[in-house]
């Protein structure tokens, strides 16, 4: 990803808290030379030695299944708030751009199967189901004879994080009274993430 210095994310609690949030990514790998991507949910799990993984699943009919057992370099993307920043809100006359804050995650992939696929499984539909259910299901709760017929279905993996890249592009570049300008206007458009780019801003205000 290209990163200007001014908008390089090196503080590792942003970057933690941007892949918790918008955990469902964007997964690039390469097939045959080509790119393939898939749109799923990502969980970031820490190994008993310290090592930082991703874990997620596709259907066995995805192109990048295959591309697991390879063991190829994988891509995950994660897109956090963006907002559109008009020229009109600067003191001085400039282009219009974008805010925005987004992850890129790199590594090799490793199948899970068995039991370390059922655990990863599970864990992640724990952490769905608490924050959106009401009354959260548990994979447990399944039938045995169906539920092995969704597993059959699927390849779970995970990804040894190799190299992260993180962006906050928030008007860093701007001077005082047009980075307060940028912040004023976001705060009431109701387009895209604005507020909470708004609110982005506002956290890192010198």
């Amino acid at each position: 990803m290209y990163i200007p210095k001014y908008y390089e994310e090196r503080n590792w609690n942003e970057i933690e808290q941007l892949i918790r949030e918008f955990g469902f990514a964007t997964l690039v790998g390469v097939k045959e030379g080509v790119p393939v991507a898939s749109h799923i949910p990502l969980e970031l799990l820490q190994d008993e030695t310290g090592d930082w993984l991703l874990t997620g699943h596709v259907s066995r009919a995805n192109p990048l299944a295959k591309e697991f057992a390879n063991n190829g370099d994988m891509l995950a993307i994660f897109m956090g708030p963006h907002a559109y920043v008009s020229p009109s809100w600067y003191n001085h006359k400039n282009v219009p751009t974008w805010n925005y804050k987004a992850v890129h995650v790199y590594g090799k992939p490793s199948i899970l199967d068995g039991e370390k696929r059922n655990a990863a499984l599970s864990k992640m539909m724990d952490r769905y189901e608490q924050l959106h259910a009401e009354h959260p299901a548990k994979m447990s709760e399944f039938d045995a004879h169906d539920l092995q017929k969704d597993l059959n279905g699927l390849v779970a993996f995970e990804i040894k994080i190799e190299r992260i890249e993180a962006a906050s592009k928030l008007s860093q570049n701007r001077d005082a009274e047009s980075y307060q300008s940028v912040i004023n206007h976001l705060k009431v458009s109701d387009a895209y993430d604005s507020k909470q780019i708004a609110d982005e801003m506002e956290k890192r205000k010198k």
